[in-house]
């Protein structure tokens, strides 16, 4: 009886696990007062050197300018980085103005407007765009791009082609043999909020580890060989982080959220890896790329080997399947200050731009790096996914040299109840699972 039960035992699946997330730590950075010049300096000699590199392939009978060297009516091509003006931008010189203070400001959730226009800028000058091939709603302050034109008599540049970055080279899929392998994506769990369910959240546990379901169920939960949590995992009451000492009883409020996830996710990493990105609402810093959430905070589930804190954004490799990931910060800034159909026009513009947040340090915080840009994507990786959105979204780009890459919008768990599984053999393919409780 005893060797019969042995023998119906599950025994979960194992992958080779790699961590790329070197390049998104700043602990060996040393701030000495740098201004975020030098990491525009930066991102533009890096931009510019794979531009350059791409134009004989693109116009190669046309001569490269800088933006000083311009001669009117000569055509050229010029590359540099773009700046938006935006007549709603806010400013935080009109939040001050008396003019302004007097009346009730609107809060906005995109400050696009016609009028808007751009400029490029290199290090010898800025000249002003004009043309309707270059949409001011399209691009943001930040992006790196090549321009095919000419100087008009207005001092404008016309521009007559665009020419982007593009998705950059990717490491060769595995064949993959034998039985499938599963990722689940979550976020937005929003521990602590007033309306957040725990039985929601206790039932997706459950259901990953193996608890729930019958022999085909667990059979398929056993195949899954990693969760990644990606970011806004707790939510603390904002009346208590208002600059005060706190008493006890606030202190214990404070921390009860923190507590309760780290329950949660011990029994999580009891069975399972486990990553947790730090988010916009978790205990972390605020600029990116943030830092992983201390292991301190988690007494329980930091003491399994299984359970790994990790940066934002989130950059591994399982069986040499490259994921790359965000906790949202970079996808909701692009839609504050341009427009798209959707928020997977956003992520596909991201990577096809080779630079995961191009309104840092602008409009989305980040920290002041001199000599480097970590944004910059360097490798296309084969799952790109960003965490916190309105609703769940997907879809599967190629590149023109045979890349595919599978666009994941994971929705915020404690408002939809929706976890993405992502097969390792066929990342192409997706699974929803949503867990709702009565």
């Amino acid at each position: 009886m005893v060797s019969m039960e042995v023998d119906n035992l599950l025994q979960r699946k194992q992958c080779l696990y790699q961590s790329l997330d070197e390049s998104f730590r700043i602990e060996k950075e040393v701030y000495r007062g740098q201004q975020y010049s030098q990491l525009y300096f930066a991102r533009l000699h890096l931009m510019r050197t794979l531009l350059y590199s791409l134009l004989p392939n693109w116009k190669p009978y046309l001569p490269v300018c800088t933006v000083l060297g311009l001669e009117q009516g000569k055509e050229c091509i010029i590359v540099g980085t773009l700046y938006k003006h935006m007549k709603l931008k806010p400013s935080i010189l009109d939040e001050y103005s008396k003019e302004r203070s007097a009346s009730p400001l609107v809060q906005r959730h995109n400050f696009t407007h016609s009028d808007d226009n751009l400029v490029l800028e290199d290090e010898s000058g800025r000249v002003k765009l004009s043309g309707s091939l270059l949409l001011p709603s399209t691009y943001v302050t930040g992006n790196v791009i090549a321009l095919h034109g000419k100087e008009t008599s207005a001092g404008d540049f016309l521009v007559e082609d665009v020419l982007e970055a593009g998705l950059p080279q990717q490491i060769e899929r595995p064949i993959q043999l034998g039985e499938d392998k599963y990722v689940v994506l979550i976020s937005g769990l929003s521990v602590g909020r007033s309306s957040s369910n725990p039985l929601q959240f206790q039932l997706f546990v459950d259901h990953i580890t193996g608890h729930l379901g019958d022999e085909k169920e667990q059979s398929i939960a056993a195949q899954t060989v990693q969760v990644v949590i990606a970011g806004n995992s707790v939510e603390v009451p904002h009346g208590l982080l208002n600059g005060q000492n706190l008493g006890s009883k606030d202190q214990s409020r404070l921390f009860e959220p923190i507590k309760e996830l780290d329950i949660l996710l011990t029994q999580i990493a009891a069975s399972i890896p486990l990553d947790i990105m730090p988010g916009s609402s978790d205990p972390a810093n605020f600029a990116l790329p943030q830092q992983p959430l201390h292991r301190c905070l988690f007494p329980g589930s930091s003491a399994y080997n299984t359970f790994r804190s990790c940066t934002n954004p989130h950059c591994f490799e399982l069986d040499n399947i490259r994921f790359l990931g965000t906790s949202g910060q970079n996808i909701d800034d692009l839609g504050k200050y341009s427009e798209a159909n959707n928020n997977i026009e956003f992520m596909e513009r991201t990577l096809r731009w080779r630079h995961l947040a191009p309104t840092a340090p602008n409009t989305l915080g980040c920290y002041p790096f001199t000599d480097r840009d970590p944004f910059y994507v360097e490798t296309c990786p084969h799952v790109y996914f960003v965490g916190n959105q309105d609703k769940y979204e997907s879809r599967l780009i190629k590149g023109s040299e045979g890349q595919m890459v599978r666009l994941i919008c994971i929705p915020r768990f404690a408002e939809t109840g929706v976890a993405v599984v992502v097969s390792l053999h066929c990342f192409y393919q997706l699974k929803l699972q949503k867990y709702l409780s009565f």
